[in-house]
């Protein structure tokens, strides 16, 4: 039951993202991607100190030396390298291509995972990994990738090497620490938007939102990033890091589903079969290690109707 309120409670942070792309496309229109980074998490990351200190009390909030240095390592790899590269991403090349590169994030982690934290996938859960990566190539066949800006293809790979690298530190620091998620991320963050507002200012681009900007930051601040990330480190006190990481591959479902719903656009052939092996692929990567312990039948019988 702990597993399976893990895999809701990241399922979830990951259709909360899937509807960030198309804001940071109209944010990217009147602001530089570092300075509407900086502006998005230090927002973020202000609503989560005042929630922290409602929480806690201010005098009950005791920081250490040790601590310190991982909010550094964690706002560094989580927030400057991963979300700001992201959005300087999203500036040189399309989404779609930024998209298709960021897929393949799941391939850092497994490799972070098993040298750092001796988690290493089964057979498999590794043959599962592969039918995804698979599966999103199948997806993209057809689509018009544009690799043309080589420092957009640099930064986004970048990104996703930073994304892999905080979720490899963020899990080994919960299963060694009973840390209060809600600080651990409030203080990572800050720390990471510190730095970014820093590039901001450092690059000489800092400028002012207009009204429509300040709602679309304003909402992924809050929604998107506050609550998104102290819910997606939750799980990680239970999943590995690659399990939890190949959940972000469902958001190429979510989002192709939600274009299709609200936007009217058409599913090719290549999209569903891509996706039903995305699906598929997540699919045996979650339910083995349930399988390898019996769990499933016992599942099964719990939710017959008594």
């Amino acid at each position: 039951m702990k597993r399976t309120h893990a895999l809701a409670e990241a399922l979830f942070v990951t259709f909360l993202w899937s509807t960030s792309y198309v804001l940071i496309k109209l944010g990217l229109k009147e602001l530089n991607p570092i300075t509407f980074a900086a502006y998005r998490y230090l927002l973020g990351s202000l609503a989560l100190i005042l929630f922290v200190f409602r929480l806690y009390g201010i005098r009950q909030v005791r920081i250490t030396s040790k601590q310190v240095l991982w909010f550094i390592f964690l706002g560094f790899t989580g927030y400057f390298i991963a979300q700001g590269l992201q959005f300087v991403g999203l500036y040189y090349l399309p989404a779609i291509t930024v998209t298709f590169i960021l897929n393949l994030t799941p391939v850092f982690v497994v490799v972070l995972s098993t040298i750092f934290l001796r988690e290493v996938p089964s057979f498999i859960q590794l043959l599962g990994i592969i039918f995804v990566l698979l599966g999103v190539r199948v997806f993209f066949i057809g689509s018009t990738l544009i690799f043309n800006e080589a420092l957009g293809i640099v930064v986004t790979l970048i990104s996703g090497i930073g994304w892999a690298t905080y979720m490899v530190l963020m899990r080994h620091y919960l299963r060694k620490n009973q840390e209060n998620v809600i600080g651990l991320t409030a203080w990572s963050m800050t720390l990471g938007s510190l730095m970014l507002f820093g590039a901001a200012i450092f690059s000489g681009n800092l400028t002012m939102p207009s009204h429509r900007g300040w709602i679309i930051i304003l909402f992924l601040s809050v929604v998107n990033t506050a609550l998104a990330f102290v819910l997606w480190n939750h799980p990680l006190k239970t999943l590995k890091a690659y399990e939890q990481s190949i959940l972000q591959n469902t958001m190429l479902i979510q989002i192709t589903l939600l274009a299709y719903v609200f936007l009217k656009e058409t599913l090719t052939l290549y999209k569903i079969v891509g996706m039903s092996m995305v699906f598929c692929g997540v699919l045996l990567v979650q339910l083995y290690p349930a399988i390898r312990e019996g769990k499933v039948g016992n599942l099964s019988n719990n939710l017959k109707p008594q």
